[in-house]
C-alpha cells in the first residue's frame, strides 16, 4: 500500500475497494464530465481476488442461440463522427477530424448481425455474421478492447475476442461488455467505479477481461454511463459499478464521507443480485412483489427499466424529469413497479432508455414516453402515448442523449430538438425536429436494426431484395 503524504488510510467497513472523489461542482448528471484522468485520485486498497474457475465450454441451448442470430445487414451511419468531440463542451470546429454526417451513409463493406452503442457512448460495437466483435469510435479508457487508448475511425476486429461467438454486447460512457455463446461476459474500458465487474477498481481495463461472475449463464447485458447490468438465463438481474443514484437496485446510493468534505462511494466491483421488487400504493404503502422473472431491460445514464415475464415494468435509479414513470422525481434505489402499465396500458413488450427519458412499447404496439428528451419545457412525469406513432408497427428503437430514431413498417422515424449532430439523418437544413418525422430518403430500405450513441445513429438494412440493393447503390458512402 502506498502512503499519500505518509497518511495511512483505512478500508471502509465493507472491505471493498473505494475511490475518493473530490467534491465537484454540480453539473447535470447526464453531461460528460471530462474527469477520466486518475492522477488526483488516491490510490486505493486492492485485495488480490481469488482465481476464477475455468471458462465454461458448454454452449447455450441451440433454440436460445438462434434468437440472437438476426439476419445480417448493410451498415449505415449518421451524426457526429469526430469521436473525441462526443459530449465535450469544447466544440471547437478546428478539432473536427471529419464533418458531421447529416444524412445516412453506407459504412464498411462487411455485413453485421448486431449493432450496439449507448446513450452516453462515443463508441460502437458491431458483431459480424460469424459472431466476430468489431469496435470503433472513442477509446479514451480502452473501451474498444485493443490494449491501447487510440481512437479508431473504422471498425476493427477485437483481437482478444477472436474465435469467440459474440451474441450480445453493451456500451457505457467509456466501457464495453460482450457476451459469448456460453453465456460468459467480458468487459473492458473505464473501471474507476468497478463497472467492469472484475473485483477491483483498476482505472482502465484495456483488453476484454472475463468478469468475476460464476452464476447461471448470462443472456443479456446493459450499460449505464458508469454502471453495468447482466441478466442470467433464469431471469435474475445482477448489477455492478457506481451506486450514486440507487441505479444498482440494492437499496443504497453507496455514499459515505471520508472526511467532512470528502465524499466517496462503496462501489459494487462484482455482479450482485437484485433481490427485491416492490409496488407502492398512493398512500405510500409498500408491498414486496414475489417471483419476479426479468425477461428484458434497458439502461439510461443513471436509471434502468426492466420488464418481467408477466409483462410488468419496473424502474429504479435517478428520478429526475420523471424518467422512472412514477409521477414523482424521487430517486428509487430498489426496482419499483410502474403502476401506469399495470392498469392503463397493460402488458409491456419492450423498453428502451435514453439519457434522461424512457420509452416503452406495449402489447398493442403503442409507444409510451416518460421523462424528458430536451433540456427545457415540460417533462412527462408518467408514461404518455406518443400519438404520432399510433398505428405504426415498431420494429427497432434507438435512444440517444436527446434524440430518438425508430424503424417502423417500411420507414424510419426520427425526432430530437437542437442541439443535434446529424444523428436524425434528416439532412443539414432541418437538423432537428421536436415532433416525430419520417426520414423520407430512407423509405423502403428494409431497416432491421437501429442503435444510437450519444450523437450518432447506426442502422442495419436487409439487402436481400433487388429493390433494396438498387436503393442502397444510390446512397453515399462514408470512408474515413
Amino acid at each position: 500500500m502506498s502512503n499519500n503524504g505518509n497518511r495511512k488510510r483505512v478500508a471502509p467497513p465493507s472491505g471493498r475497494p473505494y475511490k475518493v472523489r473530490k467534491p465537484r461542482k454540480h453539473q447535470s448528471e447526464d453531461e460528460d464530465s471530462n474527469d477520466s484522468s486518475t492522477s488526483d485520485q488516491a490510490q486505493e486498497l486492492q485485495r488480490e481476488p481469488s482465481p476464477l474457475p475455468d471458462e465454461p465450454t458448454e454452449k447455450l441451448p441451440e433454440e436460445l442461440l438462434k434468437t440472437f442470430y438476426k439476419n445480417p445487414g448493410i451498415l449505415m451511419i449518421a451524426g457526429l463522427v469526430s469521436w473525441d468531440l462526443v459530449a465535450k463542451r469544447d466544440n471547437n470546429p478546428s478539432k473536427k477530424t471529419h464533418p458531421n454526417l447529416y444524412t445516412f451513409h453506407k459504412f464498411t463493406d462487411r455485413k453485421y448481425r448486431l449493432i450496439v452503442s449507448g446513450c452516453s457512448a462515443g463508441h460502437s460495437i458491431l458483431v459480424s455474421d460469424e459472431g466476430e466483435a468489431y469496435t470503433f469510435g472513442r477509446n479514451t479508457c480502452g473501451q474498444l478492447g485493443f490494449g491501447d487508448t487510440t481512437t479508431r475511425n473504422v471498425p476493427e476486429a477485437v483481437p482478444t475476442l477472436k474465435g469467440f461467438n459474440i451474441i450480445q454486447a453493451a456500451a457505457g460512457r467509456n466501457h464495453s461488455l460482450f457476451v459469448t455463446d456460453t453465456g460468459t461476459v467480458y468487459a473492458c474500458g473505464d473501471n474507476k467505479s468497478g463497472q467492469c465487474g472484475l473485483g477491483n477498481t483498476t482505472p482502465q481495463i484495456l483488453k476484454p477481461t472475463r468478469i468475476r461472475y460464476t452464476g447461471a449463464p448470462v443472456v443479456k447485458v446493459g450499460c449505464g454511463a458508469e454502471f453495468s447490468m447482466i441478466l442470467d438465463c433464469n431471469g435474475a438481474l445482477h448489477s455492478f459499478g457506481l451506486p450514486e443514484y440507487g441505479q444498482l437496485g440494492h437499496n443504497t446510493d453507496g455514499k459515505y464521507f471520508l472526511t467532512s468534505t470528502k465524499l466517496s462511494y462503496h462501489f459494487e466491483t462484482v455482479p450482485k443480485h437484485i433481490a427485491f421488487f416492490f409496488e407502492k400504493s398512493k398512500d405510500g404503502h409498500v408491498t414486496p412483489i414475489k417471483d419476479v422473472v426479468i425477461v428484458d431491460f434497458s439502461c439510461g445514464n443513471n436509471h434502468t427499466v426492466a420488464i418481467d415475464s408477466s409483462k410488468r415494468a419496473f424502474s429504479w435509479g435517478f428520478g429526475g424529469f420523471g424518467r422512472l414513470g412514477h409521477a414523482e422525481q424521487k430517486d428509487e434505489s430498489v426496482p419499483r413497479l410502474i403502476k401506469y402499465f399495470d392498469s392503463h396500458a397493460r402488458g409491456v413488450r419492450s423498453v428502451h432508455c435514453g439519457a434522461t427519458y424512457s420509452l416503452a412499447v406495449n402489447e398493442l404496439g403503442a409507444l409510451f414516453m416518460f421523462g424528458q428528451t430536451k433540456r427545457t419545457g415540460e417533462a412527462n412525469m408518467y408514461p404518455k402515448p406518443v400519438q404520432d406513432l399510433t398505428g405504426w408497427n415498431i420494429r427497432s428503437v434507438g435512444t440517444s442523449n436527446t434524440s430518438i430514431v425508430i424503424a417502423a413498417d417500411d420507414s424510419l422515424i426520427a425526432w430530437g430538438v437542437s442541439p443535434t449532430y446529424g444523428e436524425l439523418g434528416t439532412g443539414d437544413i432541418n437538423k432537428s425536429t421536436a415532433r416525430p418525422k419520417e426520414v423520407s430518403r430512407m423509405d423502403g430500405l428494409n431497416i432491421t436494426q437501429v442503435a444510437m450513441g450519444y450523437s450518432h445513429t447506426l442502422l442495419l438494412c436487409d439487402s436481400s431484395t433487388e429493390e433494396v440493393k438498387l436503393k442502397l447503390a444510390s446512397m453515399p458512402t462514408f470512408d474515413p
